[in-house]
């Protein structure tokens, strides 16, 4: 395992995230009160979860999250009593806020916070049907705006802010995309207090609705950023995922790498055959540790 340090700085970009900017949202009209729940087969091979989370002492379940244009379906969990509690974000990754999202969201509740996640491809499609990885990038990956992601965020931190969770405190976690999607978001939000990124992507492609990868971000990050990556993950490569580091650290911004040399892709997820139990434990616990430190 190879562990950098980041550097301290405390610049502020600004409340918009440059290129993000886009008028209007689309699709207005919708409504969906149902959270999609299906552990979708696009995961290749599906295992049994080696972790279950239970719900004693929390208050969790389904949500439904007001947006600009209706109503997003998702996902929240936070101790019992009157709080208020940190918020943490959970991004998904493309397959839905199925029952490891939500068993991550019990897991930060266990811990003292107020996790949500929220449905944010539910406009394009029920993922708990879709099977083919190619499908379900084609028919909602790509076709999410990052505008509207960004807003759709904000919502779900609004929505915990108003049942138990504290605005004054709030972090955002993912993985996979939603790795990808943790560091936009913190490039988004100036008030956010800390972030982590599980095996975020910090290249592809651009289009118009997805104008900036986290690399083309990486200077304008806000909140403290931990990156916990594999180290065989052929799809994030090692060099990438410094220069981006390397970029936000440029601009005086707080990153943290870990590099797990001998873990793949989606390392942490435990339901999947990728699952390194040895490198997930450990980064969970950072992952702990790095929200205490920042969030309280």
């Amino acid at each position: 395992m190879r562990e950098d340090d980041g550097l301290i700085g405390d610049e502020l970009i600004g409340d918009e995230l440059i290129g993000l900017r886009n008028p209007g949202m689309a699709r207005r009209g919708f409504m969906m009160t149902s959270l999609i729940s299906g552990l979708t087969l696009a995961t290749t091979t599906v295992q049994a979860q080696a972790i279950h989370t239970d719900s004693e002492g929390l208050v969790a379940g389904d949500v439904s999250v007001p947006v600009a244009d209706g109503m997003l379906p998702g996902y929240m969990a936070r101790p019992e009593g009157a709080g208020p509690f940190p918020i943490v974000l959970v991004n998904e990754e493309i397959f839905g806020v199925h029952e490891y999202i939500k068993d991550i969201c019990r897991r930060l509740a266990k811990r003292g916070y107020a996790a949500i996640a929220v449905e944010i491809y539910a406009r394009l499609a029920d993922l708990s049907k879709m099977t083919d990885y190619a499908e379900i990038q084609s028919k909602a990956i790509s076709k999410k705006p990052d505008n509207e992601l960004m807003h759709d965020l904000d919502s779900a931190v609004a929505y915990a802010a108003a049942h138990g969770g504290d605005r004054s405190r709030i972090g955002v976690i993912g993985f996979c995309r939603g790795g990808r999607n943790t560091w936009l978001y913190d490039a988004w939000r100036p008030d956010l207090k800390a972030a982590v990124a599980f095996y975020g992507p910090v290249g592809g492609a651009t289009s118009d609705i997805q104008p900036k990868t986290v690399t083309d971000i990486a200077g304008q990050i806000h909140a403290p950023l931990l990156g916990l990556y594999g180290g065989k993950d052929p799809s994030i490569p090692v060099p990438a995922i410094e220069a981006a580091v390397a970029k936000a650290r440029a601009a005086g911004k707080i990153v943290e790498l870990v590099i797990y040399p001998d873990s793949p892709h989606a390392f942490a997820a435990d339901y999947r055959p990728s699952y390194h139990e040895a490198d997930a434990k450990d980064a969970f616990a950072r992952m702990e540790a790095w929200l205490k430190k920042y969030l309280g």
